[in-house]
């Protein structure tokens, strides 16, 4: 669950539930960091990261937004959500190093916090 404040670009809040369902030592917490770390929630960077500014309604429209084969054409790119980022490095992570890790990013510069 993310939050924003009118006129301001960064997220105020981010919210992880995980039902439980939080595996190794990850914690919640961790894992609220790892998105931190690893996305950037800003409207703008949210529609180009998904390139949401390219014209393609029609293909998009018709037979469901999700669960289909991300590709390009003609330069643009078509259902760009589907290709998820690789986080498999964190599955071995702690919370230690979790947090040396977002002490080390630039999360500041995409999030409120």
């Amino acid at each position: 669950q993310l939050s924003y404040a009118i006129g301001v670009a960064k997220p105020l809040s981010l919210f992880v539930e995980t039902y439980g369902t939080e595996q190794g030592a990850l914690t919640s917490d961790d894992i609220t960091n790892i998105i931190k770390i690893n996305f950037d929630c800003r409207p703008g960077a949210i529609a180009q990261s998904l390139a949401l500014r390219e014209p393609k309604y029609q293909e998009t429209a018709a037979y469901c937004h999700f669960g289909r084969e991300p590709y390009t054409q003609s330069g643009i790119k078509f259902f760009e959500w589907e290709n998820a980022k690789d986080l498999s490095k964190y599955k071995a992570m702690k919370t230690a190093d979790v947090s040396a890790e977002l002490k080390t990013s630039t999360y500041l510069t995409k999030w409120v916090d």
